[in-house]
């Protein structure tokens, strides 16, 4: 669950997307709305560094400039766009923005933006236009839940941004100047952890939504509306549209129109808008070539309360501002539970059918905007219609997307009837029949007729002209197939997932209507190709009189009989029958056993691993206290408590391997649990007779059962690693290390400290650490996106032996930081900690491996992400090798390393274990200066 899509419309706070800068138009549009009302009021957006990489953030900052709006854009630096760093490549460090217009500031520094901000809200109020800020600041946690910064960030570099906490710098300042005390401040932090508290338990006591809610504010209720527009008369599509609009921008003086060239003279590229800039010149105005800041600029300007209706110069030229569309147009009343809404207009010409327009002037396209719920999509095929259609969609609280056939635009029609607003939803019915509906829209309504004109009286035909795409007439259809038992439906779109093949889904998906059918429905449309620029190639493409004639023939030629369609059973749909289970909400009573279970922790996590267990069974738990932890491919979590208590049982061990939802262990609830609520399922839970008659009874003699019991074993290697070592590309080479300056180290130590000598094995894993500060390969990670990333400071792995034949990786954080006697005892702590049950979080580039003390020589270990290498030590022996012009015997040690060959290649790896073997083969216990690492 993402909890950052907030919104607060008493309080102004817009609704927050998702995808990075998508913001930033919209706040633009409010902006624009702002400054055309005349009003002092001033909008503040912020953005990531990241995100200032976005096409949109460049639109804005030039909308924004261009018509001096007061906007306040507000960069927040944190370096980073999850783990990749952005302080060399965002737009100002490349000098893509001008340094001058863009403040840059300290995000701790409290009093100094707040000071920057007044002022900048005066000059913002009196006309002054946009401000610029760019905040350096720091993210003090991981980007996410499932992000863990310590895989890409120092341990130094996240102690140094605790304090630039701007909590903690302000309180300091206003301790240090008097305006408030420790305790005061401690009062306040309090209260302010209090009152979450209370709001969570609030939360939790409300009841969990209906199913059925799912389907509100996907779209409001449609204009009901019949005004009459234009009296009877001909007119032409181009002349209609015009008119309407005109008309729009008299009756509210909160409509705006926006698009390219639509300004006189020009007055639109098919002169749709021709004369409406000089009649109305503040509402009236030509967009940059730009269809994203159309678009974003069209739903902020209709959040603000202002009525849109947009142009787009071309239907096919949507896509740069297809963002816009998808994410904040069609998106913006059900994220807000209808508290924001967009009641903009966006038309565009559409279609083909006149030559040479190919791929970008040619495409239909309608079932691409179709798919997205919220979004209203109408295309008409007469002057009327035109009106009609438009009228309503600028009468609407939603947003309309009106496609207007470009090649009927100056066909005259001849209305004689008053021209009226038509609702959406509703088809035409052009002429009625009984033997084929067939189905049609846009231009291809035109061909449809000129079909019916060539075959005449010999089929009796009933067209439709849906005119709505979504919503869509499924009654006047469904009823007229249930008249004549056939259908065809004629698109000028692509054949693939369209609407037409939606119509006949539903339709076919009819008991009822499916028995009456006598034909297969047929469905006449564009392949799977595109428009090409020569006329034969475009009308090759599209649907002709030809097609739709002998379409309509075949379909009426078939003549079946099945039988009647029975329904065996009434389903239910899913959502409801599990409205049924319900959860319901109950006081937690004191003494009431709570379990504890594995939250959701993020996308695609479907188990963890069990690090820690931070209480014991006896031990006080309060609200928000750590249980334990757990370590996933992305992070370690800690699992904390919602409920005051007192420890019960643990059902997990450290080292278990837990999936998401599974009992943990318990909590006996307290007196302080008063008012925190569990959640109890009111469906009919199974008694013992219930669970008795649910197990089956043994079958006798039941072939091929075996009667014996099978105990589960685990596997030796847990799914999380299973999973990384399938990307693994993994070589390995092999080298003998001599051992005689490790054995004398040793006894020299031996004889100067006794038992608190240092071991062999930590002599090994000081020139392990000495050869990776050489050969930065070894200093990398490779994470689970399979980015690299190489560190400065790095830790080191130790393989340790478990009871049960498990094994555990002790990890000695920033292992080349360390001095000998440092390390030395860190080894030690570190090993024994990992024995007793700790588990640290894994990134170590390079981890030991040895089965010395079973008289191991050599082996190929297993290398797991994000580590890059394992090294495995071979137990001491003797081997003959070779020195200078002879042979002969000496003690070594095998140093086996396995490595994953997406990092590295085979020549760099034998550099390192070269390296290795020289510090082996020269060791001595470091002293002074050459006891501190560097």
């Amino acid at each position: 669950m993402m909890p950052s899509h907030y919104s607060d419309l008493e309080r102004h706070i817009w609704s927050v997307p998702t995808p990075t800068g998508s913001q930033l138009l919209p706040g633009c549009g409010m902006a624009w709305g702002i400054q055309l009302d005349g009003k002092k009021n001033v909008v503040v957006t912020t953005v990531g560094d990241a995100a200032t990489r976005q096409g949109d953030f460049f639109e804005a900052v030039c909308f924004a400039k261009e018509k001096k709006l007061p906007v306040l854009f507000i960069v927040e630096d944190n370096g980073y766009g999850i783990s990749s760093p952005t302080r060399k490549i965002n737009p100002l460090a490349l000098g893509v923005l001008e340094p001058n217009e863009w403040r840059e500031l300290a995000g701790e520094a409290v009093q100094e933006i707040y000071n920057t901000a007044a002022d900048a809200l005066e000059k913002m109020r009196a006309g002054g236009g946009p401000h610029f800020w760019w905040v350096k600041m720091e993210r003090l946690s991981s980007h996410t839940s499932s992000d863990d910064q310590k895989l890409y960030r120092t341990a130094e570099e996240l102690a140094e941004i605790e304090k630039r906490d701007p909590v903690k710098c302000w309180k300091d300042q206003l301790i240090a100047e008097g305006a408030l005390t420790s305790e005061e401040f401690a009062k306040i932090d309090n209260e302010i952890k209090e009152r979450i508290r209370s709001e969570y338990a609030e939360a939790e006591k409300a009841e969990d939504p209906s199913p059925k809610e799912l389907e509100a504010n996907v779209s409001g209720a449609l204009a009901k509306i019949d005004n009459e527009i234009l009296p009877p008369g001909k007119y032409r599509i181009g002349d209609t549209v015009n008119k309407t609009l005109r008309l729009g921008l008299e009756e509210d003086p909160r409509r705006v129109i926006f698009g390219e060239d639509i300004e006189d003279p020009k007055g639109g590229v098919f002169r749709l808008t021709q004369k409406l800039s000089t009649e109305f010149p503040k509402q009236v105005f030509n967009s940059p070539l730009a269809e994203s800041t159309i678009l974003g600029v069209a739903c902020g300007l209709a959040a603000y309360g202002r009525r849109p209706v947009f142009e787009l110069q071309f239907i096919d030229f949507v896509y740069p501002g297809f963002n816009q569309l998808v994410t904040n147009i069609s998106t913006l009343r059900w994220r807000s539970f209808g508290n924001w809404k967009c009641p903009a207009v966006i038309y565009a010409p559409y279609g083909a059918y006149l030559p040479g327009g190919s791929l970008w002037h040619s495409q239909a396209n309608e079932s691409v905007f179709a798919h997205y719920p919220g979004l209203s999509v109408v295309i008409p095929s007469t002057p009327e219609d035109a009106a009609g259609l438009l009228w309503t969609a600028m009468h609407g609280e939603d947003p309309v997307l009106f496609l207007i056939p470009k090649h009927m635009f100056w066909a005259e029609r001849e209305s004689r009837e008053p021209v009226r607003a038509v609702p959406f939803g509703q088809a035409r019915k052009f002429r009625d029949g009984s033997d084929v509906t067939l189905v049609a829209w846009g231009n291809t309504v035109e061909k449809s007729l000129e079909a019916l004109a060539k075959i005449d009286n010999e089929i009796s035909v009933e067209l439709f002209d849906l005119r709505s795409i979504m919503p869509w007439d499924k009654e006047s259809i469904a009823a007229s197939v249930h008249k004549t038992g056939r259908l065809v439906v004629v698109q000028e779109d692509t054949k693939n997932c369209s609407v037409g093949q939606m119509i006949i889904s539903h339709i076919s998906g009819q008991p009822d209507l499916w028995s009456e059918m006598v034909s297969p429905p047929v469905l006449i449309s564009k392949a799977n190709v595109m428009i090409g620029y020569n006329p034969i190639y475009e009308y090759a493409a599209l649907p002709d009189v030809e097609r739709i004639v002998a379409a309509i023939r075949r379909s009426a030629s078939i003549q079946t009989s099945r039988k009647e369609a029975t329904v065996l059973r009434d389903h239910q749909p899913a959502a409801i029958e599990s409205a049924k289970a319900k959860p319901k909400k109950s006081e937690m009573p004191k003494g009431h056993v709570q379990n504890i279970t594995v939250p959701i922790m993020g996308e695609g996590i479907r188990n963890a691993k069990i690090v820690s267990l931070l209480k014991k069974p006896g031990d006080p738990i309060a609200l928000d206290d750590d249980l334990c932890e757990v370590e996933t491919d992305k992070a370690v979590y800690p699992i904390q408590s919602s409920f005051a208590g007192t420890m019960g049982e643990w059902k997990t061990k450290v080292g278990d391997t837990v999936d998401i939802g599974q009992e943990l262990g318990t909590i006996v609830i307290g007196e302080s649990a008063d008012g925190v609520v569990a959640t109890a399922v009111s469906a009919a839970e199974p008694d013992e007779k219930t669970v008795e008659a649910a197990v089956p009874a043994a079958v006798p003699g039941e072939r091929g059962r075996d009667a014996r019991r099978h105990r589960g074993v685990e596997p030796a290697l847990s799914p999380t690693i299973t999973r990384k070592l399938s990307r693994v590309i993994p070589a390995n080479l092999q080298i003998d290390a001599r051992w005689e300056a490790v054995r004398e180290a040793r006894d020299a130590a031996k004889k100067k400290n006794g038992k608190n000598a240092p071991s062999p094995s930590v002599m090994i894993a000081w020139s392990v650490v000495r050869a990776m500060e050489k050969h930065a390969p070894f200093r990398r990670l490779i994470l689970d996106d399979e980015s690299i990333v190489e560190n400065e400071n790095f830790d080191l792995g130790v393989a340790v032996a478990l009871e049960n034949d498990r094994l555990a990786t002790a990890v000695i954080v920033d292992a080349n930081k360390k001095s000998w006697s440092e390390f030395v005892r860190i080894y030690d702590e570190t090993i024994e900690a990992t024995r007793g049950g700790r588990v640290d979080a894994m990134n170590a580039p390079v981890v030991i491996s040895s089965l010395g003390a079973f008289g191991v020589k050599a082996g190929a270990p297993i290398v797991v992400p994000p580590s890059v290498g394992t090294l495995f030590v071979g137990t001491a022996h003797h081997e003959i090798i070779s020195n200078g012009k002879k042979n002969e015997t000496a003690e070594v040690i095998t140093l086996s390393l396995t490595f994953d060959h997406r990092v590295l290649n085979g020549a760099a790896a034998a550099s390192f274990v070269h390296d290795i073997k020289q510090h082996i083969e020269q060791f001595k216990i470091p002293s002074g200066k050459a006891g501190v690492a560097a």
